[in-house]
């Protein structure tokens, strides 16, 4: 089936924009990218590390005790930023990204896992603390990996054929309808791998559901920062990039 091409698509820019096929920007100078890629896998790592072992509860008005995985407060800024990545550099360097914060993690639970294991010295009387926060880090590490592959490359893919479907239009449909997929196939992965045999499962499916519906539930809180963000990129890259002809595969890191 031939693929969509940019000089057939009715896409509409801002001053001083200009529409371009992903392949277009290879070697070009971006402002921001970088920046975008440190802050991404900070916002992992931070999230895995200090949020997602604990779980809280709180009392909602009009709907009471709601028992969520603490984490779920800052994780979805990940997904947020990606969904920006996606819409201002295109999926290829959104591909990138995600490696980087796949590699990060890696480091992170190794890093976690040799402290642990350390024998303390004599005296110190931190080591069953700090066991037992970090005791399951490469654990949860190793399922927040699996997850937050599969999570972030389904939300990049639908992000970035969503624009060329709808010609660059209704970014809100493009940040909500990728993190309702995206963030479906993270949850499913991630909490089952992570504390299934650690917490009940009545509670495993708890969190679940909950989680998921306020992961979405925030994604569309910020989609007015997400516009604010993505239009505030474009202009300052000058560019626009449409996913018309690009290799979806996520087995790679060349952009």
């Amino acid at each position: 089936m031939r693929r969509q091409r940019l000089e057939t698509m009715a896409v509409e820019v801002a001053d001083g924009v200009r529409a371009v096929e992903a392949g277009a920007i290879q070697g070009a100078r971006l402002r921001f990218y970088d920046y975008c890629m440190v802050a991404f896998a900070v916002i992992l790592i931070c999230s895995n590390l200090i949020g997602a072992a604990k779980v809280s509860t709180l009392n909602l008005p009009l709907i009471g005790a709601v028992t969520f995985g603490t984490g779920i407060l800052f994780f979805p800024l990940g997904y947020v930023l990606g969904d920006v990545l996606t819409e201002v550099y295109g999926y290829a360097r959104a591909r990138r990204v995600v490696w980087v914060g796949f590699a990060a993690s890696v480091f992170a639970a190794g890093m976690s896992a040799f402290i642990v294991a350390m024998p303390p010295a004599e005296g110190w009387e931190g080591q069953e603390a700090i066991a037992q926060v970090f005791g399951q880090v490469p654990r949860i590490f190793a399922a927040s990996i699996a997850a937050f592959w599969a999570g972030e490359f389904a939300n990049a893919f639908v992000m970035a054929r969503m624009k060329v479907w709808t010609e660059g239009r209704y970014l809100w449909t493009r940040t909500i309808g990728s993190t309702v997929v995206g963030q479906g196939v993270d949850t499913l992965i991630f909490y089952p791998l992570a504390f299934w045999g650690v917490w009940e499962p009545a509670l495993i499916v708890t969190v679940m559901l909950t989680n998921y519906i306020l992961k979405v539930s925030w994604e569309v809180a910020l989609t007015p920062v997400t516009y604010a963000v993505v239009n505030g990129m474009k202009r300052a890259e000058g560019l626009d990039v449409f996913d018309v002809d690009t290799d979806f595969t996520p087995f790679k890191t060349k952009v």
